[in-house]
């Protein structure tokens, strides 16, 4: 497995629009392109991290060359309105060992 991790300031006011927007360009991307999806985190200091974990680095890379294409551009412009600066992917890892209980989660 593969992990792709993202960090953005997003415009003060926006956060909901943004995690809309995240949230609808996620599930177009995992339906259309085999990802395994995300999980959005906030820090303390107010910025959101996505966690995206995808069947390998070559499929990631393919469709991140592609600039994520999805069936779904309305959310695509509102998750990009929301954000003022973006940093990103900030990390790229495979996984080594995976200890996460997703049942009991």
């Amino acid at each position: 497995m593969f992990i792709a991790v993202y960090r953005w300031k997003v415009k003060q006011g926006m956060e909901d629009q943004f995690r809309e927007g995240w949230r609808r360009g996620t599930v177009a991307i995992r339906l259309g392109h085999g990802s395994f999806g995300s999980r959005l985190h906030r820090t303390l200091a107010g910025d959101f991290v996505g966690y995206a974990q995808w069947p390998s680095e070559k499929l990631w890379r393919t469709v991140y060359e592609a600039h994520f294409p999805h069936d779904d551009p309305d959310a695509a412009a509102m998750f990009r309105a929301a954000i003022e600066v973006s940093h990103g992917p900030e990390l790229l890892m495979e996984v080594t060992d995976d200890l996460l209980d997703l049942v009991r989660a």
